[in-house]
């Protein structure tokens, strides 16, 4: 009988393997976490960059529709005939509020020829516009609130009416009196206006400004001493601007809020150097209203 060897033994499958080192294990976990650490670099720049995209957007949006609505308000305007009325005025804020000064800005990377930074200064204006519809007065007006610092820089509209019947000078005696608390008497627009500059145009389109040069066609307008070199002024009777240019600077809102967190005596310091963040909206608008035999 031959003599045959058993089969070798087969590995039993629950054999022990040899295990990663330690070395091994904290080098994979290193580099998991730096990939970790990439991607949320990654992601965090991009979801920032898409909050900016937003705002920026938002910022766009609110100031054409800011804008279009003073257009179309601005378009109605309508000479009272009458000699107590206040048609058409603008003013500077420092005569709203005492304590107004303009925002300067620094241009970035513009310089003079000395090498000195330029700087921008915005303006802020208020102004009224008395309009017509039908057998009613309409009274509009803008005011940007600078005697408040929360919301900063807030944009308000006023508007009412009355009946023709009535003198249409209480329209703009509402103005004034709601000016006193904007917040509380005006609907609000937008925040963060550091901008607003209107200026009025006759029908040969001369800026009209009764100080920087005499100009001999305001007849029923009224000048008033320039507000940081711009003209002030309100019309009455037949007369209302044949065009009338609207500037208007917005900050952006993550720029406003960090001025807002920080103390009122400082905002204006800290938008000073911000004015990349300021979008800049600019349109002249025709008064079809006009009547030029008004500026015989």
């Amino acid at each position: 009988m031959l003599n045959v060897p058993p089969p070798a033994p087969r590995p039993s499958p629950l054999a022990p393997h040899r295990a990663f080192s330690l070395i091994e294990v904290l080098v994979v976990v290193s580099l998991l976490a730096f990939i970790v650490l990439a991607l949320m670099a990654v992601f965090s720049s991009t979801q920032r960059a898409f909050r900016a995209a937003v705002t920026q957007t938002d910022v766009m949006e609110g100031s054409r529709a800011t804008m279009e609505l003073m257009a179309a308000d601005l378009r109605g305007a309508t000479p009272s005939d009458n000699g107590g009325a206040t048609n058409f005025l603008v003013l500077g804020n420092s005569v709203y509020d005492s304590t107004y000064l303009p925002l300067p800005q620094t241009l970035p990377g513009a310089v003079d020829g000395s090498g000195n930074p330029i700087q921008r200064t915005n303006q802020l204006n208020y102004f009224f516009v008395l309009g017509r519809n039908n057998t009613t007065w309409t009274g509009t007006g803008y005011l940007v609130d600078t005697a408040h610092a929360s919301p900063l820089y807030g944009l308000y509209r006023f508007y009412a009416e009355t009946n023709v019947l009535f003198p249409p000078q209480t329209l703009f005696q509402q103005f004034q009196a709601a000016m006193s608390s904007p917040a509380a008497n005006m609907s609000h627009l937008i925040d963060g206006v550091v901008h607003l500059n209107v200026r009025a145009y006759d029908p040969n389109g001369v800026w009209i400004n009764g100080y920087a040069w005499p100009y001999t066609n305001a007849n029923n307008t009224f000048f008033f001493p320039p507000s940081y070199g711009e003209t002030q002024f309100y019309m009455v009777g037949n007369m209302v601007p044949a065009a009338v240019e609207v500037e208007l600077g917005v900050v952006e809102d993550r720029i406003l809020q960090r001025a807002e967190s920080r103390p009122p005596a400082l905002q204006a310091q800290y938008l000073s150097d911000k004015s990349g963040s300021v979008h800049l909206f600019r349109q002249r608008v025709t008064i079809p209203n006009v009547d030029p035999t008004a500026y015989q």
